[in-house]
């Protein structure tokens, strides 16, 4: 499943599934992530990435849980993860986030990895997505309830849970709505499957 694509700028990223061996990889571009980054990302401050946090990330078995890493093409350095979480209790139903390293984003490529783990969930039979957001601005919660197909579907301790059904291509306008947004600040997104229950070491 590896794929070379170009960004908004020109630049070249390489994507191809995580594996076990990246867990050196994935800390490097943990450490390219700003403290805002990181809170949006685990929903707790994150000071570092724990060996229980790291291995849970790379480990997986590319069916229930799928993540695509992106590679810088010149250097080889991770620049983004996107992952899937298929959801126990509704198999066609996965949880999904997106991370870029903070001096990637706003160039493309997290809207390329929301369409690459769109076309694998399709590929295992997930008909949607969802995602646990932080739900701190009222204006872009006023906003994603009017985005049709991406649904509010619970609220609970400062967090909205939200979900979208995938279209027969790509990502869909509205589910890439949400996340740039998330990439913007406007909202923060975060998984709730994608980080085990304990995060220190």
């Amino acid at each position: 499943m590896n794929h070379t694509a170009v960004l908004r700028d020109g630049a070249l990223v390489r994507l191809r599934p995580i594996r076990p061996t990246d867990k050196a990889l994935l800390r490097a571009g943990f450490e390219r992530l700003g403290p805002r980054s990181r809170y949006r990302r685990f929903l707790a401050p994150m000071p570092r990435l724990a060996d229980s946090v790291a291995a849970y990330l790379t480990d997986v078995d590319h069916h229930d849980h799928e993540a695509i890493v992106a590679l810088d093409d010149a250097t080889g350095a991770g620049v983004g993860v996107a992952r899937f979480v298929r959801r126990a209790d509704r198999p066609d139903t996965a949880e999904a986030a997106v991370t870029v390293v903070d001096d990637w984003q706003g160039r493309g490529l997290g809207t390329i990895l929301l369409d690459r783990l769109a076309e694998r969930a399709r590929a295992e039979g997930i008909v949607r997505f969802s995602a646990l957001l932080l739900a701190d601005n009222r204006d872009m919660l006023d906003l994603l309830e009017g985005l049709g197909p991406v649904r509010v579907v619970d609220r609970r301790q400062g967090t909205i849970e939200v979900e979208a059904e995938l279209p027969a291509e790509g990502a869909g306008a509205e589910l890439q709505g949400v996340m740039r947004a998330c990439a913007r600040g406007e909202v923060a997104a975060a998984q709730r499957s994608s980080t085990p229950p304990s995060t220190t070491t």
